[in-house]
């Protein structure tokens, strides 16, 4: 629940006068010092926009380690890819990607079916070419564009670049 009020950017003095509850009850659930009732719980809920049901979901972990993370292609030349979300991930996607010097994506601008996406560069230098201008990432550097935007890359560093893309929502899911 804090977590939800937070993200909403909510106090707990706000969440208090929107329920009618005080504050220091809401503080001590916050810190699962005290059990509400399911009416309180059912108030809770409707002032964060939360269901009741989400309050009970285990959390969703999933560990892909490099080493075993699936190769894919997404069509780029010197590139290496590997999938380091799990295939059935279908809010977010990773691909880690090892560019050799000169690798690129192609001389044709293209997309992917997603929302948004971030390129973050670990190593290295990579020059995203979008139809109005270029933008350049060095070591360190996080791009984030309308993954509608059509776009290519190339590999601008004298050496390899790693960088990791990250695509909302997944362009693409399976069974892993």
């Amino acid at each position: 629940m804090r977590a939800s009020r937070q993200a909403q950017s909510l106090t707990i003095a706000q969440v208090a006068q929107a329920t009618g509850l005080n504050s220091g009850f809401l503080s001590r659930i916050e810190r699962d010092e005290t059990s509400p009732s399911v009416a309180t719980l059912v108030s809770l809920c409707e002032v964060l926009s939360l269901s009741i049901g989400s309050l009970f979901e285990e959390i969703d972990t999933d560990v892909v380690h490099l080493a075993d993370a699936p190769r894919i292609n997404l069509g780029g030349r010197g590139a290496s890819e590997r999938l380091i979300t799990p295939r059935t991930q279908s809010r977010v996607q990773c691909v880690r990607s090892s560019l050799a010097e000169g690798a690129d994506g192609g001389t044709e601008l293209y997309t992917i079916n997603c929302d948004v996406e971030v390129l973050h560069v670990i190593t290295g230098q990579i020059t995203l070419v979008f139809s109005t201008h270029d933008v350049t990432l060095d070591t360190g550097d996080t791009l984030t564009f309308n993954g509608h935007e059509p776009h290519t890359w190339r590999n601008t560093a004298a050496d390899v670049t790693e960088v990791v893309w990250t695509i909302v929502p997944a362009a693409w899911s399976g069974s892993s």
